[in-house]
């Protein structure tokens, strides 16, 4: 591929050599003769292809947003004679990055790194990596694709905010239903004595009331789990105010994970994602919302009556934009399954409240980080 120097070089060995027979200047003819030359030893130069082989790595291949990550690139001279310089571009999600690459005796490897952007949440594919060489006098470049493509996964930012609230709980030792695991410490019910039962739960005053013996049933009390619902539906975000919608989830879904309780992290498009309670799950949920999306199919909150939690007293916290007042119906029609309802709305530009949606805890703010200031107070009412 010739160069715009290259174009330069021929354009001037066409005009002075015309120029030279037409006006008899010699001069002139020399000088197209040796542009000329130029041109043919930069094609000669070319033919002798450095014989390289070069790796890429991603360190580390997860980060999040605005966190610093870099490629390197590993490159190995395997032939007999010194390469020579070669400019290396390497595809980041759609923008090109340059990186030059030295000259190498034979057999001699070197590393050079280059900053991968991270400004913005997505998974990202880095390659294919070109590489070019051209001659001393850069009049002519040749360039070759090389295999092989890397994988960049760039994380929501995760806010410091108070988790989902539970609305407390009548017993004082947890919800506890008929089929919660025996042996724990809260009462539930009294029940017939049954051979094995331990006498010390026997409860006297009840069996001389009713003249058979009747014991504490006793059962591990439920955890309260977090269900967290991002509307991944395209019509209630404008601008940028998605990726304010990610954060918050993200943010709420660590903050129950950080705070011991089992998490569950649903889309209005893909329904549930993926359940878990300890750091793992915590990575695995970041991992997944790198990758969401808003689509103009996704059926956005009314998806939401089709979610139904495992358990009972489930506290649920649903994500959105600004969809119309018709389509927040649906979080008061499912407010009866879940022990606390929590709505938070991203992107109102001009501060008004959140609508009333009756059973629901309603914060409606404009970015993740106006969020995070308000969220505290609210969620401690």
């Amino acid at each position: 591929m010739i160069t715009r120097s290259g174009i330069l070089v021929a354009a001037l060995a066409v005009a002075l050599g015309v120029a030279g027979f037409v006006l008899r200047y010699p001069e002139f003819v020399v000088m197209a003769a040796a542009a000329t030359l130029a041109l043919a030893v930069a094609a000669m130069w070319l033919f002798v292809a450095p014989d390289v082989v070069i790796n890429r790595e991603i360190r580390p291949t997860g980060v999040v947003e605005g966190e610093p990550a870099f490629g390197v690139l590993t490159v190995t001279n395997v032939s007999r004679r010194r390469c020579p310089p070669l400019r290396a571009a390497e595809k980041v999600a759609g923008t090109s990055v340059g990186v030059a690459l030295p000259s190498l005796a034979a057999g001699a490897r070197t590393e050079r790194g280059y900053a991968v952007p991270t400004g913005r949440r997505g998974v990202f594919e880095i390659g294919p990596l070109v590489i070019g060489h051209s001659d001393p006098l850069r009049l002519i470049q040749l360039r070759r694709e090389l295999p092989g493509r890397s994988t960049l996964r760039v994380r929501p930012r995760v806010l410091a905010v108070a988790p989902l609230p539970t609305g407390g709980s009548f017993e004082l030792d947890g919800p506890v239903t008929n089929g919660a695991p025996l042996g724990g410490v809260a009462f539930h019910s009294l029940r017939e004595y049954v051979r094995g039962d331990d006498r010390r739960l026997i409860h006297w005053r009840s069996s001389a009331r009713v003249s058979k013996l009747m014991v504490r049933h006793n059962v591990v009390p439920n955890e309260m789990t977090m269900m967290v619902v991002l509307d991944t539906s395209a019509a209630p975000y404008t601008d940028d105010f998605f990726e304010d919608a990610v954060r918050v989830a993200a943010s709420l879904a660590a903050a129950g994970l950080t705070r011991g309780f089992p998490v569950e992290l649903w889309t209005t498009g893909r329904g549930r994602l993926i359940a878990g309670r300890d750091s793992a799950a915590g990575e695995a949920m970041l991992d997944l919302l790198a990758e969401v999306t808003a689509r103009p199919d996704d059926p956005g909150l009314t998806a939401l009556p089709a979610m139904v939690p495992g358990a009972s007293g489930v506290a649920l916290g649903v994500v959105t934009g600004q969809p119309p007042p018709a389509a927040l119906g649906a979080v008061s029609a499912v407010r009866p399954r879940f022990g606390m309802v929590s709505l938070v709305q991203v992107g109102e530009r001009f501060g008004r409240p959140a609508p009333a949606v009756a059973g629901a805890l309603a914060v409606n703010v404009r970015t993740s980080d106006e969020f995070a200031a308000v969220w505290g107070s609210r969620a401690r009412r």
